[in-house]
């Protein structure tokens, strides 16, 4: 039986980031000019990850999911995937990538046990890709989209950041773009979250935004009904195509949120705005039990009461969760090095 929280939220689902670089620069996560990385002394070996994730597992973890920073920067991911791939008590082995580097690692990952495939993709202009990301990469995010079903991937989501003025007219062309791949576009609303530093909530396209712009475009749409913890709501057109909403910022999901984050030099964070995370590394590498590592994790959820999302939604006035002068002295505080 996995543990449970304060609001008897269980500990089921774990994101690891593997890396803390990237090789974009979205708006939304990275808009700054510099950045502060973490020391290379300090990223988790692959063997330290898979014994962290033993210890997780024992405490009812049963879903991983491989984030950044851009998880293909990390050297062999192959590897950690094989790793954790034959641990009987992951029934979902997941990673979310730019998929820049995702046509040539597709096959392999598939071949080391990688369940699934999440890409995120903001535009399917190139043009507007370059100005969101910085980066002149937006046909190796579609060739590495188109590698994932020929590699052997179902399943396949692609996440895409709704944002006012930047990219809130493509909700259409997205949801037309993955019907071939095959791959289901969640639409998730802008977020005041880490590196967010230009985050205003006039910049946010709401659920209720959404659903009424794909209505005038589809007609009438019908809510999946079904029970999960996935943070995205999931709607059907007529037709059958089926489409999520991720609305973090104006509909938070707290009361039924099982994940938590291992950042790539192994702090651990409750919940996507804890600004305080548990240092699991250094009792790792100072030779801790698996017991005394069990009571630490255990400790600190049973205590956990973080609803960070409800919390910021009800401010009055909101501003971005993170200064960037304080971004600077805690590179721990950045999107890019928790993982989304």
């Amino acid at each position: 039986m996995p543990i449970s929280d304060t609001f008897g939220r269980p500990l089921k689902n774990l994101r690891i980031s593997v890396t803390d670089r990237c090789n974009l620069r979205c708006q939304y996560c990275m808009p700054e000019e510099d950045y502060v990385w973490l020391p290379r002394k300090d990223i988790l070996e692959f063997e330290e990850i898979s014994a962290v994730v033993d210890v997780f597992a024992d405490l009812g973890v049963d879903k991983v999911r491989l984030t950044g920073g851009e998880p293909l920067l990390r050297h062999d991911l192959p590897e950690l995937v094989r790793l954790l791939a034959k641990k009987p008590a992951l029934r979902d082995l997941a990673m979310t990538t730019n998929g820049v580097l995702l046509a040539e690692q597709a096959p392999a990952l598939k071949a080391a046990g990688l369940h699934r495939v999440t890409v995120s993709l903001d535009t399917v202009r190139p043009d507007r890709f370059e100005k969101l990301t910085r980066r002149k990469n937006h046909a190796h995010v579609i060739e590495g989209l188109r590698a994932v079903p020929r590699a052997g991937f179902t399943d396949t989501k692609v996440d895409t950041v709704v944002m006012r003025g930047v990219n809130d007219d493509e909700l259409a062309d997205l949801i037309e773009f993955c019907r071939p791949l095959p791959a289901e576009v969640r639409f998730i609303e802008y977020m005041d979250v880490g590196g967010a530093t230009q985050w205003s909530m006039k910049d946010v396209v709401s659920r209720a935004e959404m659903l009424l712009a794909i209505e005038r475009r589809y007609g009438r749409i019908e809510p999946v009904v079904e029970e999960t913890s996935a943070p995205a709501d999931r709607y059907r057109l007529p037709d059958g195509t089926v489409f999520g909403i991720i609305s973090s910022t104006t509909a938070p999901f707290c009361q039924q949120c099982d994940r938590s984050r291992l950042t790539a030099d192994g702090m651990w964070y409750l919940c996507l705005y804890a600004l305080k995370g548990t240092d699991l590394r250094g009792p790792l590498r100072r030779g801790a039990s698996v017991d005394e590592l069990k009571a630490l994790i255990t400790g600190r959820w049973r205590a956990r009461d973080d609803r960070g999302a409800e919390e910021r939604l009800a401010r009055r006035e909101r501003s971005p969760l993170v200064a960037k002068s304080a971004l600077k002295k805690d590179p721990h505080l950045e999107m890019h090095t928790r993982g989304g």
